[in-house]
């Protein structure tokens, strides 16, 4: 089946650009370019053989040896193969993961400083931001 740009970005972006089973970063320019650095294909998270669809909720990117691995097998399957047990998150949620952090690690820290006042609390909440802002989610 073939994609247009359009559906093959909104693929390629559900991962950040990562293979949905391996996590494995791909180059979107080397969609379909067996052999090449980064080389992905559209993978059906359920095969179509297994009843699977063409919707774009059904559709994630993957490098070709684990598609081709994958073949009919569930996602799921392919990447305890792996070691993983979902996707990769998409750019936007790993932001939203990361606001997150962030604002846990100055709230915790904060309250931790508060034992030692309102400068302990200014502190602690300084210091918990910038652990927070380093606390990257996993892909």
């Amino acid at each position: 089946m073939g994609y247009d740009n359009e559906k093959l970005n909104k693929i390629f972006d559900k991962t950040d650009g990562c293979c949905h089973i391996c996590h494995k970063k791909l180059a979107f320019s080397n969609y379909g370019s067996y052999g090449s650095r980064g080389a992905w294909h559209v993978d059906h998270s359920k095969a179509k053989a297994n009843g699977g669809t063409n919707h774009v909720n059904n559709l994630f990117p993957a490098c070709v040896k684990c598609n081709l691995d994958k073949s009919t097998y569930h996602a799921k399957t392919a990447r305890s193969w792996n070691n993983k047990s979902r996707a990769p998150y998409a750019a936007k949620k790993k932001q939203e993961l990361k606001e997150v952090n962030t604002i846990t690690a100055v709230t915790l820290c904060a309250i931790a400083g508060s034992a030692f006042g309102p400068v302990g609390t200014l502190v602690g909440g300084a210091i918990g931001g910038i652990i927070g802002n380093e606390i990257s989610p996993k892909r």
